[in-house]
């Protein structure tokens, strides 16, 4: 114990700070617009980032996050009740994507991957580029299980984004960004019947609904890029479980953090029209 407590400890003080700086500041003005829906503006950000900083894959990846979010804003899957129950999800129509906004999400990841191996080649501790490696895996299963509605391929990108985030947190367990990748992964896993639990085990996957939520706020909390997705996430999550208080109080707060997204405004008032089930005496 004392021999791994020393390792660890050195392996930290290795570690570089990992505080925000001023071009992490430009990175989240870019997602701001992004959850903001002003997505030209997003990527303006972007682009400007990528010219000044050509070889960080951090760049392209979060191109990409800003087109399939506006992606999933046109075609209206980010309306909480797309999610709220299993029968409503699973009976989602496949998706019409744009394909030239999906040619350009699947070039974005393509050289943010590029970059995060070469980076990772040289410094396999890179944070960045593990974070970006997590990002990458993350969206692209968000794409194929949301507009795709190809689940298996979903659940295997979810799988190794997850994978990418743990390599991650051992680097740097302050990257709280990342927890966002093993929290979907934990409850994704965690929250389907037991039955079907019992063979995504057998094939490899593991997870826990409650340990899911936990880390999903931890991102929620303490993330810089994510954590308005967190938020949104857990929304969803209080959903499902029926406890509307919850889920109102996070979209209440992304609707002050977020007032030109009418989305957040929307769902509350959804939210405050559901009559609350009859109590017993």
């Amino acid at each position: 114990m004392i021999a791994h407590a020393l390792l660890l400890l050195s392996l930290l003080q290795s570690i570089p700070p990992s505080g925000p700086t001023a071009e992490d500041a430009q990175l989240e003005l870019g997602f701001r617009h992004m959850y903001a829906l002003r997505f030209d503006e997003a990527q303006a950000v972007f682009a400007n980032w990528q010219t000044a900083h050509p070889d960080d894959p951090r760049g392209p990846v979060s191109e990409a996050a800003g087109l399939l979010f506006s992606e999933l804003n046109r075609l209206g899957i980010l309306e909480t009740q797309f999610f709220e129950n299993d029968e409503s999800f699973d009976a989602r129509s496949k998706m019409n994507p744009d394909p030239q906004v999906r040619d350009r999400f699947e070039s974005s990841l393509s050289r943010a991957r590029s970059l995060a191996e070469r980076r990772l080649a040289k410094a396999p501790r890179d944070r960045h580029a593990l974070f970006t490696m997590t990002l990458v895996n993350g969206l692209e299963a968000d794409y194929l299980a949301l507009i795709e509605k190809d689940n298996l391929a979903a659940l295997k990108s979810t799988r190794a984004g997850s994978e990418w985030a743990k390599k991650l947190l051992a680097v740097d367990p302050t990257y709280y960004d990342a927890y966002l990748a093993t929290g979907v992964s934990n409850y994704i896993v965690g929250s389907v019947f037991a039955p079907l639990r019992w063979l995504l085990r057998l094939g490899g996957y593991s997870g826990n609904r409650k340990e899911g939520i936990k880390l999903l706020t931890v991102t929620a909390e303490r993330g810089r890029l994510l954590a308005p997705f967190a938020r949104l996430l857990l929304a969803v999550a209080y959903l499902r479980a029926d406890d509307r208080a919850a889920a109102r109080r996070l979209l209440v707060g992304l609707r002050d953090d977020f007032p030109s997204n009418p989305l957040f405004a929307k769902e509350i008032a959804r939210l405050d029209q559901i009559k609350e089930p009859a109590r017993r005496n």
